[in-house]
């Protein structure tokens, strides 16, 4: 427990002292290492193209904006496949009622296999103003929604508001691990346990904002509103940092870690943990209502 605050500070100085420790108390612990520091950033037409809704998406100076209205949402995909690699980019979510949208960056083969695809989601799930987002992380191996859909999700709040800034949201994939971070702190690590429970084939990285109302907030209790919109998605600072699926076989991931040998240092270790502790919201092993024999990676 930690000591008491001296009863004899005086007020001007505790004034000060309270909103550090405040803020102290709300930041994740330092990693030590930030693997997108490692990758360069690229303009969005040097690493994508539109995908679907064109007349919704704007492209400037590198960035792209997206945005939903009662017409269409918009996507956008990589010009190129992908064996492994990092891939992030910084975000800004849309403030107010956003109930039932859906902002995403992910990896998938969808177009290659559909009904039996593999995926890697990180998808911020839209909110009501007196909540705040949800992100959620997924993983899928040969399912899809109108298949054999089994799920691994995790589920985060975040310790800043993500409306605000821009932030960094970045999917590490190797062939022994998934990586998610956030600003390159490490929120989950999904290993290799088996190749059954792990994407192996190679995927394109996507983002899109779209109507997601059946699900999306609270289970579909909160739909879209489109009073409010269009509500919109900004995306910076584009990093791919990946194994072409058509490049040499050579090739080598990033890795997570300063050991270049994969896993997580004990730094890093440390503030995943701390993100667990303080802000995951859902974790699918640790649903008692799931079965379980589908996930034996739990």
């Amino acid at each position: 427990m930690a000591s008491p605050l001296p009863c004899n500070i005086p007020v001007p100085i505790l004034l000060m002292i309270i909103p550090f420790m405040i803020t102290a108390a709300q930041n994740p612990p330092s990693p030590g290492y930030y693997p997108g520091s490692r990758i360069s950033t690229i303009g969005f037409d040097q690493g994508y193209r539109n995908l679907w809704g064109a007349q919704h998406q704007r492209v400037e100076q590198g960035s792209v904006t997206l945005w939903l209205d009662r017409s269409s949402g918009s996507g956008y995909k990589s010009l190129h496949p992908y064996q492994s690699g990092y891939f992030g980019a910084d975000v800004k979510l849309q403030p107010g009622y956003t109930a039932g949208v859906i902002t995403s960056f992910y990896l998938s083969n969808n177009e290659a296999h559909p009904g039996d695809h593999d995926e890697i989601d990180i998808e911020f799930l839209g909110t009501t103003p007196d909540k705040p987002y949800t992100l959620q992380t997924n993983v899928y191996i040969r399912g899809s929604g109108d298949r054999n859909i089994i799920g691994r999700e995790m589920k985060f709040h975040l310790w800043f508001d993500p409306t605000q800034d821009f932030h960094n949201y970045a999917i590490l994939w190797t062939p022994s691990e998934i990586i998610f971070l956030v600003d390159d702190v490490p929120i989950r690590r999904y290993p290799r346990k088996s190749d059954a429970t792990f994407p192996l084939r190679p995927m394109w990285v996507y983002g899109s904002i779209w109507d997601a109302s059946s699900w999306a907030t609270e289970d579909g209790k909160y739909r879209a509103d489109y009073n409010y919109q269009p509500f919109i998605g900004r995306y910076k600072n584009f990093k791919i940092g990946g194994c072409a699926a058509e490049g040499p076989a050579s090739c080598r991931p990033p890795s997570a870690s300063p050991s270049g040998s994969g896993g997580l240092s004990r730094q890093q270790q440390s503030g995943m943990e701390w993100v667990q502790r303080n802000y995951l919201v859902y974790d699918y092993c640790r649903d008692w209502k799931r079965d379980h024999t589908q996930t034996p990676e739990c």
